[in-house]
């Protein structure tokens, strides 16, 4: 029997709506295919309810798993907190772009995101992205809103693109856009 091994230093992106079973396939497919992984934490842990689901996620994912929680400084996080590890989970990208967007401005987004470009080009090692698919709803209402889902679908479209792989989850269930199984 032939084992499967992924290439080395892929990068995938993951896209769904909430709830589509996005970072569970991610999860998935992180212990599946690499011996050595960790988790980069996005989320900031503001409230009670933010705290809870937090401690869900860590119990679900048990302790084979590395943790770096990083809410801005990702790049930063990637090339000095995940060395020695096969793979990388980065959940949420979505979240990012929130937490950067409320604490800065808009051209410091973009700065954060070509940043991240440039350093997921280099591929030293695989990194897995799950983000929010932001295109299929409707338009938001606020300026905020349309703002913040611009450069989402932006980022979202940019990292596609260097990708070597891009699934969309619906229902639990992966679509391969890009470089499919």
């Amino acid at each position: 029997m032939i084992n499967y091994a992924p290439p080395k230093n892929e990068l995938i992106l993951v896209l769904g709506g909430a709830r589509s079973g996005k970072s569970s396939w991610a999860l998935h497919y992180t212990e599946k295919h690499y011996n050595k992984y960790l988790f980069l934490a996005t989320a900031e842990t503001l409230d009670q309810e933010m705290k809870d689901r937090v401690q869900l996620h860590k119990a679900a994912r048990g302790q084979k798993w590395q943790l770096v929680e990083e809410s801005i400084n990702i790049t930063e996080a990637l090339q000095r907190r995940c060395s020695g590890v096969d793979a990388v989970l980065i959940d949420c990208l979505t979240v990012w772009l929130s937490n950067i967007l409320l604490n800065s401005d808009e051209d410091h987004i973009l700065g954060y995101q070509d940043l991240l470009l440039k350093e997921l080009s280099k591929r030293r090692r695989t990194v897995i992205m799950v983000a929010n698919e932001v295109g299929s709803g409707i338009v938001p209402e606020y300026v905020l809103g349309r703002k913040f889902r611009d450069i989402a679908g932006t980022l979202n479209q940019n990292i596609a693109a260097l990708a070597d792989k891009v699934i969309l989850s619906v229902a639990g269930l992966p679509i391969y856009l890009k470089g499919g199984e």
